[in-house]
């Protein structure tokens, strides 16, 4: 497995993983993936990766900012998406420790995820990578109608002493 850059050329991939995460409804609100220029718009370019194995992309994992206020520079949100037929690989485990290596060599000190309560895979994965949960969000957005919670996580930060 390599784990490399996201770019553009990637795009068709990354949107095919993030529709099959869309699919299982345990991993996102959203409802659709977006255009390139939309979703390049919304993570940070430095901090965005694929995993490659055997030449196709086995996942993707990006940061988005949480806030454009300049107090909240260092706190981010991860999105960490794995290609149906590679889960359960450590495909995730790979992409989300790449995250958390460059974003400390970046100056982020927070890494946060809402996660549904379901997704236990995705809980254990965060909580293996120093992710603590924090809180709970009870019937924080509607999902086919129906009321969903999540999990909030976080992940401080070892360079800043606030762990």
């Amino acid at each position: 497995m390599e784990i490399t850059a996201l770019l553009p050329l990637h795009w068709e991939e990354v949107r095919i993983i993030y529709l099959q995460g869309i699919a299982t409804k345990q991993a996102t609100f959203q409802t659709d993936a977006p255009a390139w220029e939309e979703w390049d718009k919304g993570h940070l370019a430095g901090l965005r990766y694929v995993a490659i194995i055997d030449g196709n992309v086995a996942g993707w994992a990006a940061l988005t900012p949480v806030s454009g206020r300049c107090v909240y520079a260092g706190v981010t949100e991860v999105s960490v998406y794995i290609h149906e037929a590679f889960r359960g690989k450590g495909v995730g485990k790979a992409l989300l420790q790449k995250l958390v290596t460059e974003s400390e060599a970046s100056n982020i000190w927070t890494l946060q995820s809402g996660i549904f309560p379901e997704n236990t895979a995705s809980i254990a994965l965060h909580e293996k990578l120093g992710f603590r949960k924090i809180g709970y969000r009870e019937k924080i957005g509607k999902m086919d109608g129906v009321w969903r919670d999540t999990v909030l996580m976080e992940r401080r930060s070892k360079i800043t002493g606030q762990e």
